[in-house]
């Protein structure tokens, strides 16, 4: 079967059942719980001309009670209640979608069915292997079918765009709408998914690294994407200059900055992350330098501002360096770290250095890993830097062989301040 036929799914199960009075049914559910239908997703009760039909669990037979506890057989024999016949049709709602798998796809491709997803807004996102892909607008059908938050159904196709980093996709069931709304962390994300990164796995990693930023504080984060880290730090009252270098994704992250209302502490650009890393700096200087202020304060309502008309709101000024800098593309994000050399050539060497995170990918575990990410992040920076001062944190397995970090440091005075 490439094409689902609703209707190929249709059994009908005969149980025994109780017929009662509506009176009776709290005092024969209590009596004969034990013998009770405890079927998944199949009712219990069943109307039947005025009465009412109890079904009884699939041992149990109407020309044969022996089967009932003791308790339940003396409760209907000593109130007469007669067993009858009760037929339950069960068609394509009720079988769920391992289930109807399993009776289509070839015995060798049963082991790992691909009935698992990942929710973007209303789109279920699916990365079907090889073998999956004759019937992937079966799966694609069952899985919108079954799950009422999904309006469309897409799968991950093995080409990827090089330069933005995003892969294509193909709609297999449902609208044809990859404008997804997400919540997350206490914001709302708005975006085309066919031509920006987003990954839901990832919010535990997003909420981790904001959880790190004061408020008050200046962060950069130079390959923002749609902002999930820019955004909640914004609401967090941190200044965050936010930059990615996909036109889509940046024109969705000014959308989110004023859906969101941090548009005083988010500032988005649509550059190269490299170049960005210095113009933000410098950016950031130069409104400290004119002693700009921000209001950390919320916009109060008509009845606050007139209880409080005297009180001055609490003023952040901005800041002149700053305290962390977000470099979140992982497949390339340590040949960026030469952009750090120099930075702050010139500069107060008295100055707090900041603290970069940037993520990556590694093919090694445990020991062999870490000094591999060491050494591309000292190649990166050109300058040799210690395992003992960089943290690494896992932050998930892609695949075998390819693990994902956050490797977290301050940046080298050796390298912010060279010529």
């Amino acid at each position: 079967m490439l094409v689902l036929d609703r209707a190929h799914f249709q059994k009908q199960v005969t149980l025994a059942a109780a017929k009662v009075t509506p009176q009776q049914i709290p005092h024969l559910r209590k009596a004969c719980a034990q013998d009770l239908l405890k079927q998944p997703r199949i009712r219990v009760i069943y109307n039947s001309a005025g009465d009412k039909l109890i079904a009884l669990r699939p041992e149990v037979k109407v020309e044969d009670t022996s089967a009932l506890h003791a308790s339940s057989r003396a409760f209907i024999e000593l109130h007469a209640i007669p067993l009858v016949r009760h037929t339950i049709n069960l068609d394509y709602k009720y079988w769920n979608a391992d289930e109807i798998l399993g009776c289509i796809l070839p015995e060798e491709l049963l082991k790992d069915t691909p009935s698992g997803f990942t929710m973007v807004g209303h789109i279920a996102h699916m990365n079907l292997r090889d073998a999956y892909l004759p019937y992937k607008h079966i799966i694609g059908q069952l899985v919108l079918d079954k799950n009422s938050a999904a309006r469309t159904v897409v799968n991950k196709l093995d080409t990827i765009d090089s330069q933005y980093r995003n892969f294509e996709m193909e709609v297999l069931a449902g609208d044809k709408d990859l404008i997804a709304t997400q919540h997350e962390s206490g914001c709302v994300f708005k975006f085309d998914f066919s031509k920006v990164y987003w990954n839901s796995r990832l919010h535990t990693e997003h909420a981790r690294l904001v959880d790190m930023f004061k408020p008050g504080e200046a962060v950069c984060d130079v390959m923002a994407g749609v902002g999930p880290f820019a955004i909640p730090a914004g609401k967090k009252r941190v200044l965050c200059y936010a930059n990615d270098l996909n036109p889509a994704s940046y024109a969705s992250l000014v959308e989110n900055i004023e859906l969101n209302k941090v548009d005083d502490f988010v500032v988005a650009s649509n550059m190269d992350g490299r170049a960005y890393v210095k113009e933000a700096s410098k950016a950031l200087a130069k409104r400290h330098e004119a002693g700009e202020t921000i209001s950390m304060t919320t916009k109060p309502s008509r009845k606050r501002v007139k209880l409080t008309a005297s009180a001055e709101p609490e003023a952040l000024v901005v800041p002149r360096y700053f305290f962390h800098f977000v470099m979140n593309l992982p497949a390339t994000a340590i040949e960026f770290l030469d952009a750090f050399r120099g930075l702050y050539n010139g500069h107060s060497t008295d100055m707090v250095l900041p603290t970069i995170h940037v993520h990556c990918f590694t093919k090694y575990e445990g020991a062999e890993g870490r000094a591999d990410m060491t050494k591309r992040i000292s190649d990166a920076l050109g300058q040799s830097v210690s395992e003992e001062v960089i943290s690494f944190h896992e932050v998930r397995r892609v695949a075998p062989n390819k693990d994902m970090y956050c490797c977290s440091f301050q940046l080298p005075a050796s390298v912010a301040f060279s010529n």
